[in-house]
């Protein structure tokens, strides 16, 4: 998660096919035209918490990697 590796059992767990975090994700929600004007005009950016999940697995005798959102 954003760059850390993570392990099941103490960081995360898996039921079914879910991948259930022992902490809570966060993911910017859309900017209002407030933001949008001050970054248009170089006053602010936008710094909100924005985690990223990529999943590394195997399938098929291959490496592959997912990109995960997390869900509200």
């Amino acid at each position: 998660m954003n760059g850390v590796r993570q392990e099941p059992g103490s960081d995360f767990d898996r039921i079914g096919d879910t991948l259930v975090f022992r902490r809570s994700l966060a993911h910017e929600g859309r900017l209002g035209p407030i933001r949008w004007l001050s970054m248009l005009l170089g006053i602010a950016g936008t710094y909100r918490k924005h985690d990223s999940v990529d999943v590394v697995y195997e399938a098929g005798g291959r490496a592959a990697v997912a990109s995960l959102v997390p869900r509200s």
